[in-house]
């Protein structure tokens, strides 16, 4: 088994960008959900609302994000301009986070259709993790992790498949059989170890395509989990991850299995 698709998504809820190495810290892969759309009291703004989010393209270049949205002129966000310290509000966490550029707002504004901030996280995380680490604008999790055997299975199941980027996942393994990432507990990829979390419990943004932005009118992929994947946690597919080291991942890294959660 090894490591076979990586994304990093700098801005939490746009279109992620495949690469082939990232850096993996206890906060995420670098630059992994580092910028955050934001109402002007620090509140989050998703695809989950403003599904149309998805269309917008982010490009990481040395010292910010350039950002791309059809039919309007890219803008660049430059860190060392984000110097003011504002609420930020990522579900239940309330931290403090970096404004800066107000072009940018207003550019963003516009895509949105209300009044927005576009934020950094900065140069260190204000959000609480447990165990006295920090976190990025992510859900709840720095890694999340999605068996390609489990997709196909899920694609069996479906009249329309559904891609992997309908699942936002960071890291993609390809696992004996479906489903058994479930099983793991610990787990090593390349020169990474990392703890698993628990499952990925999912949401009506699986079911908006990635590319379009346009919501499936059956509410597919998120029915059929809803029939087959319904676990103690909620509707899931793909598991959480935290890393208990940092290190450099490649595409081909071998992935071991070092504990389960059950034994026989």
């Amino acid at each position: 088994m090894q490591l076979i698709s990586l994304f990093v998504h700098p801005l939490k809820s746009t279109r992620g960008i495949a690469t082939t190495r990232a850096y993996a810290g206890k906060l995420g892969l670098l630059h992994d959900r580092e910028w955050l759309i934001a109402s002007p009291d620090g509140k989050q703004i998703t695809a989950r609302t403003h599904p149309h989010l998805l269309r917008l393209k982010v490009e990481l270049l040395p010292g910010g994000i350039l950002l791309h949205y059809p039919d309007k002129s890219p803008i660049f966000a430059m860190t060392t301009v984000y110097t003011q310290a504002h609420p930020a509000q990522v579900w239940k966490d309330s931290f403090a986070a970096c404004h800066g550029d107000a072009r940018v707002d207003a550019w963003l504004s516009d895509i949105v259709g209300a009044d927005c901030r576009l934020l950094w996280l900065g140069a260190e995380s204000q959000r609480p993790y447990p165990d006295s680490n920090k976190m990025s604008f992510a859900d709840g999790h720095p890694y999340l992790l999605v068996n390609q055997a489990s997709l196909d299975a899920l694609n069996h199941e479906l009249q329309q498949p559904v891609s992997l980027r309908h699942f936002r996942p960071n890291l993609v393994v390809d696992g004996d059989y479906p489903w058994i990432e479930d099983e793991w507990q610990r787990i090593r990829i390349g020169e990474v170890e990392f703890e698993i979390t628990g499952p990925c419990t999912r949401c009506v943004l699986t079911t908006v395509d990635p590319q379009s932005g346009e919501k499936d009118p059956g509410g597919e992929p998120l029915q059929t989990l809803v029939r087959t994947r319904r676990l103690d946690e909620g509707v899931c597919f793909g598991v959480n991850l935290r890393a208990c080291n940092e290190g450099i991942l490649t595409l081909g890294d071998p992935v071991e299995i070092l504990s389960e959660r059950y034994s026989f």
